[in-house]
């Protein structure tokens, strides 16, 4: 009415003009609120997924060359560490406690889960092959939580396990941030995710996007 009643008061035959004006200027606030709002969603996502890419790489990074973070100086991988051994060998409950101990330091499992780290950081950084990453990414964190198993409030030996939730902990908050990102096709915004996809591989096989 405020917008009106000026109008109105000035002449009548400004009042069409006006309303004409009105009716064609007046959705590209919302499309243009719409964009921003798709462009920050979109940023947003990007962030989250360099973020993750960081967090795997970093590990593939320290357990290589033992930059003394999760593992010691000198016992790094290139120094003849075992990526796996540390990790595997004190699990110390759950139902594949001693499958675990058999695969600990196999140099299969130490080239697989590097491999595995690698390339799951490496996609999320670039934004490429999300849906691969998330899958391996996905394997990656079940078995981790398996290895830790939450649900116990006692390890094998009986000693309180240290557990804070029966089953939400960071290795299924992290499956369902890698599903999500190649869900929402996160490497589309700060990443290679649109040219990777226009190659003709890609486009024929959708499981590599």
């Amino acid at each position: 009415m405020a917008v009106h009643q000026p109008t109105h008061r000035s002449g009548g035959f400004h009042l069409p003009s006006l309303r004409r004006r009105h009716a064609a200027s007046g959705p590209e606030p919302a499309v243009s609120a719409g964009a921003g709002a798709l462009t920050a969603r979109a940023y947003v996502l990007a962030s989250a997924r360099v973020l993750m890419g960081f967090v795997f790489l970093w590990a593939f990074l320290d357990k290589t060359f033992g930059f003394g973070y999760a593992t010691q100086s000198g016992k790094g991988w290139v120094d003849g560490g075992s990526p796996t051994e540390g990790f595997l060998g004190n699990v110390a409950v759950g139902p594949m406690e001693s499958t675990f101990h058999s695969w600990a330091g196999d140099a299969w499992a130490d080239w697989l889960f590097m491999l595995g780290l690698l390339g799951i950081g490496l996609a999320l950084t670039a934004g490429v092959a999300l849906r691969l990453a998330a899958a391996a990414g996905t394997v990656m964190m079940a078995l981790m939580w398996v290895a830790e198993w939450p649900p116990a409030k006692h390890l094998s030996d009986g000693s309180a396990s240290m557990s804070t939730n029966p089953f939400a902990d960071y290795h299924l908050v992290y499956a369902v941030v890698l599903i999500a990102l190649a869900v929402m096709s996160a490497g589309d915004a700060l990443g290679l995710g649109r040219l990777w996809a226009r190659l003709p591989l890609v486009r024929d096989h959708g499981w590599l996007r």
